[in-house]
């Protein structure tokens, strides 16, 4: 059984990491969605939060399982027993982060793949920050969000603009 991670922090999950999810759970049997705790970023979502928002938009892919991690990524790849890492890619400034970090992966982990998926182009200048920063300013998102998490993502950038979180 080909097992899969693709950890983030999805800050909040956009339609172009909704694109990445679908495509990889066509490509593995199972699919880790893995929601980063990194105490300095400074996130808008919490981990649980984000979570929550990850299992309503994957609802109807079944093989894929939502959970939050802290510490190294390819530890928690060895502790499900995944060995495909699933990464995004949306523009070429993306690929130098990316294949570094996918080689310090391999280097701790040789047996844990790297797999980059490039993102639909209709996604490629997508991004959490971008979500944010037109959500702040109460520009329409639903061109970057889907619907079942729109409200909430509004709900939680009012909140922080009002000074509550």
């Amino acid at each position: 059984m080909a097992i899969g991670l693709y950890p983030g922090s999805f800050d909040p999950a956009t339609f172009g990491h909704l694109d990445v999810i679908k495509r990889a759970s066509k490509i593995v049997d199972k699919l880790y969605v893995a929601v980063l705790v990194n105490s300095e970023k400074n996130a808008l979502f919490t981990a649980e939060e984000r979570c929550e928002l990850l299992r309503k938009i994957t609802a109807d892919i079944p093989n894929v399982e939502v959970l939050s991690y802290s510490g190294l990524t390819v530890e928690l790849a060895r502790q499900y027993n995944a060995t495909v890492m699933i990464r995004g890619l949306r523009a070429v400034t993306d690929f130098e982060y990316e294949l570094s970090i996918a080689q310090t992966n391999h280097a701790i982990a040789p047996e844990i793949d790297t797999i980059f998926l490039t993102t639909n182009l209709k996604y490629a200048y997508l991004s959490s920050s971008t979500v944010k920063e037109v959500g702040f300013y109460e520009g329409d998102i639903s061109h970057f969000v889907p619907e079942e998490i729109i409200d909430i993502v509004k709900e939680k950038i009012n909140k922080k603009k009002l000074g509550l979180i």
